[in-house]
């Protein structure tokens, strides 16, 4: 691995390419994070080739995680470069869903920035894979303007793959209507918009690169997804995109998680009961009938560590991992006290309208929290650097943790074999 540029270098060019002045300030900083990147031989990547590979059964039992970053971009990336260096992991994902966007205020440059600069940091070399994460579809909306809503979406994966997104999941299962009388009628929707999507993005895709797309036939926290309705969707998908389109490496799946847990009134998450059966089997048949890399479990990382052995040996493509690292930042000891105080009475004002009727505070709290990563985004941003690396410490633990349950330690080698630059 190279040497790693000047700490103070590296970090006044990406604090001011996320608060310059104004546009011209950020993105010159963050033209020069992506040149001192290349020069250093780090570049976003497409899985793609890993994951064909995983449905040619070139290897087993690994199963990928994709990082979700909610907040302290730059910082949170740097514990995953060093746990990930430190055990020669290769086979990870950075992502940001559609949502998260938003309340987070992270566009896609700036992100794919933040993750570039946090490798030069680190000394990290190689492919960094960086995915559009719940891409979905607003049912809402899309009943009402349904071609609204596509150009939408479309305006979004151009802008992401722009900035670098070389993978994305689009998450099209909201239009899944359980009312028609077929599961061919009721996958319908996902699987045109789906298709069309996956043309976009192929019709965009840079120069020699094969971005990784992923579908989806289950919305997470609904009811669990059957063979059934794996078949149902690839006909129509398949049928949707025609034989000269290179279709998706691998489908989302509803097992039985919901998105950051079901959390109690006193602020603790609820146990989940996940089917790992249907994962194995869903798995299994996107492989053998499909190959696609297999199946992906979503709102996994508040799921007990007993728990993410089972997904490599089920067969599971991809975990995707978000609150559970959000929580280690708000619940640690080096988290200031007061910014957590003044954190809490801005969200009990802010968000009032958004809390349930039954919600106890901590429940409300906890549910919101998410969004004060973009309302005080600055402010997480100048945390003491004692505290920073306190909570850096403490999730480079747990990225270290969960590289060696989802078997991706000794993973670069593997990544060099299958993934083109």
């Amino acid at each position: 691995m190279s040497t790693p540029l000047t700490g103070d270098r590296i970090d006044g060019l990406v604090e001011q390419a996320v608060f310059g002045a104004d546009e011209p300030v950020r993105e010159e900083n963050r033209r020069q994070i992506r040149e001192l990147a290349a020069s250093q031989g780090i570049y976003p990547a497409s899985i793609q080739g890993l994951y064909e590979a995983a449905g040619r059964g070139a290897y087993h039992n690994k199963t990928v995680p994709a990082i979700n970053i909610r907040g302290m971009t730059y910082q949170v990336a740097q514990a995953v470069f060093r746990a990930a260096l430190k055990h020669e992991v290769g086979a990870f994902i950075f992502e940001i869903a559609r949502s998260e966007m938003g309340y987070t205020k992270q566009k896609p440059a700036e992100y794919v920035t933040c993750v570039l600069a946090a490798a030069i940091k680190e000394g990290f070399q190689g492919p960094v894979f960086i995915q559009g994460d719940h891409f979905q579809m607003n049912r809402k909306r899309y009943r009402a303007e349904p071609r609204q809503e596509i150009e939408g979406m479309k305006a979004l994966i151009q802008e992401a793959v722009s900035a670098g997104f070389y993978n994305i999941d689009i998450d099209a299962s909201t239009l899944v209507d359980i009312d028609r009388e077929s599961l061919e009628r009721q996958q319908e929707e996902n699987c045109r918009v789906t298709a069309e999507m996956t043309r976009f993005i192929r019709s965009i895709e840079p120069e020699a690169v094969t971005i990784s797309v992923g579908g989806e036939i289950g919305e997470v926290g609904k009811q669990n997804s059957t063979v059934e309705d794996l078949r149902a969707f690839m006909s129509g998908y398949r049928a949707h995109t025609g034989p000269d389109i290179k279709g998706i490496s691998k489908i989302s799946v509803q097992t039985g998680t919901t998105h950051g847990g079901v959390v109690l009134p006193d602020g603790a998450i609820a146990s989940v009961e996940l089917d790992f059966d249907t994962l194995k089997v869903l798995s299994k048949i996107a492989r053998e009938e499909y190959g696609m890399s297999g199946a992906v479990q979503h709102g996994a990382s508040t799921l007990p560590d007993e728990a993410f052995h089972l997904f490599p040996e089920v067969g599971t493509a991809e975990v995707h991992l978000a609150t559970g690292f959000q929580n280690i930042i708000y619940d640690s000891p080096y988290f200031p006290p007061e910014l957590m105080q003044t954190i809490n009475r801005h969200l009990l004002q802010q968000y009032s309208d958004e809390r349930k009727s039954g919600d106890t505070e901590e429940q409300f709290l906890y549910k919101t929290r998410k969004k004060a990563f973009g309302d005080f985004k600055k402010e997480t941003w100048d945390i003491p650097s004692d505290n920073l690396k306190g909570i850096g410490d403490a999730l480079e633990e747990r990225f270290t943790q969960l590289f060696q349950k989802l078997i991706v330690v000794d993973t670069v080698g593997l990544v060099k074999k299958y993934v083109v630059k």
